[in-house]
């Protein structure tokens, strides 16, 4: 099982509003704040987002060596058109607009977003919500 992920993250402002909104509408929970970064937990997993003074860029390239997208169970495919609707106005852009919502195939339902920052994500529509996903 995953323990953590932890994101670096030009401007911690921008990045606690994105990923915050986001989290928090798969039913991801507030778990840590300090000066240089946040965290959400859902179960034993959590995600951070930090903006570290040992960074060595001000970027991050989603088609570069590294982290190219984290998916992320998002309920019946309803959710997944509702979270994608509101994505926009929350930091987040769609991704593969053009053959949204079978952008990975004819049989997977997803939106693909990326954020102010470069971050991709997937939202992955399944016929049952995964146990603590707010409605």
């Amino acid at each position: 099982m995953l323990h953590h992920v932890e994101l670096w993250v030009p401007d911690l402002s921008r990045a606690a509003g994105e990923w915050g909104w986001l989290l928090g509408r798969l039913g991801y929970r507030p778990y840590q704040d300090w000066a240089d970064g946040r965290s959400w937990r859902m179960g034993t997993t959590y995600l951070v987002v930090e903006q570290s003074p040992a960074m060595t860029s001000g970027a991050h390239e989603r088609t570069r060596p590294g982290l190219n997208h984290l998916a992320f169970h998002a309920g019946p495919p309803a959710r997944v058109d509702e979270l994608a609707d509101s994505a926009p106005a929350h930091g987040w852009s769609p991704l593969f607009a053009d053959r949204y919502p079978h952008a990975g195939g004819p049989r997977h339902y997803a939106a693909y977003l990326v954020n102010s920052d470069g971050f991709e994500v997937e939202l992955v529509a399944a016929d049952e919500p995964p146990a603590g996903l707010t409605p």
